[in-house]
């Protein structure tokens, strides 16, 4: 009976160290399952916000280049065209792009932005041209002009009138040129563009980039009556000029 009564001791001490060991052992790995799924979860989370930044930014640029699609194609055929410009080319992409990516989000920019911009897609443009090409520009800027730094200005307004100019000039005339002025002065912006027209590209017009209406559109809504456009064409010159009143319009936001 004694010899029994040991026999189930022992037999009971084995079950209950085989359980707390078997219980041990359970949650030795459910807890080390739990930390491998913290991990887990907290890669996916990682995982899902890079996701979430890369989506943003490419989301970023659709916003941006929406505006004009067809840009990026222009500037970097300018690019390809002349690789020994290569390095002055992407210094001046550099800055086209960023300016299109994230000022253009912006409802206004700054005088000073918006014509560093525009100097710059001018050169870029330039290096299509033969440089025998008849090509003027002409830059009178007063940057101690009061509203030279304010934010005022539409982005990518220039936009238009520079790419039709080159789009739609007859580079194999004699006579063709291409003409750009671009002042501020009085807190009027005015911008002058006149080329030789191209009589194929007259006959055949597409509707890449900014077209007229669009710019017509923006102007009325954002401009109203502090602006002007006048458009003309004479003996195969076409000749496009812009004239806003940044000044007035400024005084009219501050005070309305």
């Amino acid at each position: 009976m004694d010899g029994n009564y040991y026999m189930i001791h022992d037999y009971l001490i084995f079950i209950g160290v085989f359980a707390i060991f078997f219980f041990l052992t359970i949650g030795i790995y459910l807890f080390s399952q739990n930390q491998r799924l913290k991990i887990k979860n907290l890669r996916l989370f990682q995982t899902n916000k890079l996701i979430e930044q890369k989506l943003n930014e490419v989301q970023l640029e659709h916003i941006g280049t929406k505006l004009n699609p067809h840009l990026f194609k222009n500037i970097l055929n300018s690019v390809q065209s002349h690789a020994y410009h290569t390095y002055m080319s992407l210094d001046k992409l550099a800055n086209v792009l960023d300016y299109i990516l994230y000022e253009s989000n912006n409802k206004f920019v700054s005088p000073k932005e918006e014509l560093s911009f525009a100097l710059s897609l001018i050169e870029i443009n330039k290096i299509k041209v033969n440089p025998l090409f008849d090509f003027r520009i002409k830059s009178k800027i007063d940057k101690s002009d009061t509203v030279f730094e304010e934010k005022i200005f539409a982005p990518l307004l220039s936009v238009d009138l520079i790419e039709n100019a080159f789009k739609h000039t007859d580079f194999l005339a004699s006579d063709s040129f291409i003409s750009i002025s671009l002042e501020l002065e009085g807190g009027v912006f005015s911008m002058k563009v006149s080329n030789k027209a191209s009589l194929k590209n007259v006959l055949h017009k597409d509707h890449s980039g900014f077209g007229s209406q669009s710019l017509d559109q923006r102007l009325d809504l954002i401009y109203n009556d502090f602006y002007t456009l006048h458009k003309n064409s004479k003996n195969g010159i076409f000749t496009a000029e812009l004239t806003i009143n940044l000044g007035e319009f400024y005084d009219k936001m501050r005070y309305s």
